[in-house]
Formats: structure tokens, C-alpha cells, sequence
């Protein structure tokens, strides 16, 4: 991989999109890379939370436009490219380990449906989120048309999709676009305390309500009960349920696989 990488320390595990000087601008090397290192970190038994970041001073400023531009073959090539992308987020979503994503500068396009798709999304002051899409005569990919209506509801969704509305910080998690907003010196910090109280949880657990938390718009109340006392009948055949409940009643903190 040479536009993201991916490492393993203590149970975090990180992607980082490492093009910083195109803004890491999404490619279809970028996008083969980036499916790799999910896939890399779904396998890694060690990891118990993955952490995306984007190297300098983006996250990540969407597709690269000039690429694109330089294709005889955009249609085929643009299949291609989210072919890579969208099988990268599918994997994040169905992982165990929670996502947590530090978004600063810009997330717009892909880039905003890879930030907004973490489960803890923490941005700096100066982030700037915008969809992008409508304004160079596409349409929004990256599961961006899929996770806006549920995280800010249709009407805003619509809004900033259709006219390209630049939604700050500050915004973006008055309307629940992001989980918190930080000084842009404090990032680094943030984002990694927050993925070590992740990594100390019950992994198998935090997937089981990952899952049910991300259905839980589709189901039925009914069905989502049914989810629900199976979900956590799994969860209490598993080693970690008795660990948590004696650490709980002995008055320390569990030791969790």
C-alpha cells in the first residue's frame, strides 16, 4: 500500500489515507488501498478499535477530480473505484471494533461519507463538512445518500446535498453530524483517548450493539426485540459477560479479551 497505511499498537489499530499533498484526494489507488487495509484490520485479531485518519492538513477532500478528468473511460472507471470504496465501508460497518474518526480541514464527498460512517466521529474547530457531489454533476457515493437522512434527518439532508451547504463544526454536531468537536491542536489527543477507552470494552459486545444500533431505523419494534434478546444471549455465552458481571459486583475493572 502506498496512499494508506495501516498499523497495529495495543489493541488500535490505524488506517491513515496518506495522500497530503492531493488532500488525499480519493483514487482508485487510494480506493484499492483503503479496502485492503479494512480488510487488514477485520483480520487482525489484536484489534479492538480502529482508528481512520487523514495525513496533513484534510481528511480527506473527496474524489480526485483531476483524475477523473484526465479518464476517457470515467463511467467504467468510476464503477471501479467504488466498487473498492463501498466494500471498505461495508467491512468498517460490519466490524466488531468500533470506528473512531479524526476529521480536520475538509471531509467532503467520499471523504464526508467515510468520516460521518465512523461510530465516534471527533472534528476539529476548524473542520468543514460539505457533499460536494451536485456541484461537478454527480451524485453523492460513499454512503453519504444512505447515512445523512438517519444521523440529521431528510430536510437537512436534502438541503446540503442538493445545495452543496458547507456545514461547519460547530453545526455539524449541533445537528449530530459528528459525535464532538475539539481545538485543532487537541485532535491527536482526543482521538486517542477515546480509541483506549474503546480498546479496554468488550469487543464482541460493542459489535453486537453496533449492529443493533445501525438496524434499528429498519426494524420493527417487534423485530428489534427479537434482535435485541438474541443479540444478548449471545452475548452471555460469551467469556467476557461473566468477566464484566463478577468485575462489576467485585468493585473492579474487567479484563476483557
Amino acid at each position: 500500500m502506498t496512499t494508506v497505511s495501516f498499523a497495529a499498537d495495543h489493541g488500535i489499530g490505524t488506517i491513515t489515507l496518506d495522500r497530503p499533498d492531493a488532500g488525499n484526494a480519493v483514487n482508485l489507488e487510494l480506493a484499492r488501498d483503503l479496502h485492503t487495509a479494512v480488510l487488514a484490520a477485520e483480520a487482525d485479531r489484536s484489534v479492538k478499535v480502529v482508528v481512520i485518519r487523514g495525513a496533513g492538513r484534510s481528511f480527506c477532500v473527496g474524489g480526485d477530480l483531476k483524475a477523473f478528468s484526465a479518464r476517457d473511460d470515467l463511467p467504467a472507471h468510476l464503477r471501479e473505484v467504488t466498487a473498492h470504496l463501498h466494500a471498505a465501508i461495508v467491512a468498517l460497518a460490519r466490524m466488531d471494533a468500533p470506528i473512531v474518526v479524526g476529521v480536520q480541514g475538509s471531509a467532503a464527498g467520499a471523504g464526508l461519507g467515510l468520516a460521518v460512517g465512523g461510530d465516534i466521529v471527533i472534528a476539529t474547530e476548524s473542520a468543514r463538512f460539505v457533499v460536494a457531489y451536485t456541484k461537478i454533476g454527480l451524485n453523492p457515493d460513499g454512503g453519504t445518500s444512505f447515512l445523512l437522512p438517519r444521523l440529521i434527518g431528510l430536510r437537512r439532508a436534502q438541503e446540503i446535498t442538493l445545495l452543496n451547504t458547507p456545514v461547519d463544526a460547530a453545526s455539524a454536531c449541533e445537528i449530530g453530524l459528528v459525535t464532538r468537536v475539539v481545538a485543532d491542536e487537541a485532535l491527536d489527543t482526543e482521538v486517542e483517548a477515546t480509541a483506549r477507552a474503546l480498546a479496554a470494552g468488550a469487543k464482541r459486545a460493542q459489535g453486537e450493539a453496533k449492529r443493533l444500533l445501525r438496524t434499528s431505523l429498519d426494524d420493527s419494534l417487534a423485530l428489534h426485540l427479537e434482535a435485541e434478546a438474541a443479540a444478548i444471549v449471545r452475548s452471555a455465552e460469551r467469556a467476557d459477560a461473566r468477566e464484566g458481571i463478577t468485575a462489576f459486583l467485585e468493585k473492579r475493572s474487567p479484563q476483557f479479551e
